[in-house]
């Protein structure tokens, strides 16, 4: 690994650590080990430094696959070691016993923290300048192209984004951190880390969405189609408003 991919490896576990720690306690703490036999107990807090400190030692055996010195800017670099991340945290509670399905749903609701911790970080600002939801949402997704979502084409990110009235749309053609999470199946074989990225990854956009309109509705993201389900497209729609409370999009994902 180049000097300067091993120096932003080191700043960036120094910012993810803690927040992989505080979301890992918030998370685990008190769950059942096991769904289908209680009797098994639930987490204590020394199970869950023990999972931490196995899955940053599973990070550092998964970074040569994520081939970092390949990827052009600094955000596909970035959004690639947070694949790392997470294909470890999955990959460790499997090897803790998690049954697929549960360990699926853990580790997406640990990363689903970190990333509403980021994503409205990012958006505060524009929150307290931009009233307007979807003029707010553009903004917001227009600054997300800058980093970490830079697209200068494979191996790196390709999409396309326009804006018609109060809807964004962004439509994927590659993806870095889904090509990592192919390859690493590819390699290692497959105990469903796809579908795991599948289920954190590519299912925060809904939520993500209502979180960047702020508007206290439900139903501004829409997507038919997703690479990591088989698609060659991931065709986004961000949606800057929505018709009454609670309401949901037209459009919903397939498979």
């Amino acid at each position: 690994m180049k000097t300067v991919n091993r120096l932003s490896v080191g700043i960036w576990k120094i910012i993810y650590k803690p927040l992989l720690r505080r979301a890992a306690r918030q998370i685990l703490n008190g769950r059942l080990l096991d769904l289908q036999d209680p009797e098994k107990g639930r987490w204590l807090e020394s199970d869950v430094r023990g999972y931490l400190d196995d899955t940053w030692a599973r990070i550092t055996v998964l970074l040569p696959l994520a081939k970092l010195d390949e990827l052009p800017t600094i955000g596909n670099r970035h959004n690639v070691f947070l694949a790392v991340v997470t294909m470890a945290a999955y990959q460790v509670l499997l090897d803790r016993g998690v049954a697929p399905e549960y360990a699926k749903s853990l580790f997406a609701d640990m990363g689903w923290k970190i990333y509403s911790w980021l994503l409205r970080t990012l958006a505060l600002p524009f929150h307290l300048v931009i009233k307007d939801p979807g003029k707010r949402m553009e903004k917001i997704l227009r600054t997300l192209m800058i980093f970490p979502f830079s697209a200068p084409g494979k191996p790196g990110y390709e999409v396309r984004v326009w804006t018609e009235g109060d809807n964004t749309y962004t439509h994927w053609t590659h993806c870095p951190p889904h090509a990592f999470v192919r390859r690493l199946v590819e390699t290692e074989g497959d105990r469903g880390e796809l579908d795991a990225f599948y289920h954190s990854w590519c299912r925060y956009d809904w939520a993500g969405a209502d979180l960047l309109a702020n508007d206290g509705r439900h139903g501004h993201y829409s997507r038919p189609h997703t690479m990591s389900r088989g698609d060659t497209v991931c065709d986004m729609c961000w949606y800057g408003s929505v018709t009454g409370q609670g309401s949901t999009s037209k459009q919903s994902e397939s498979g």
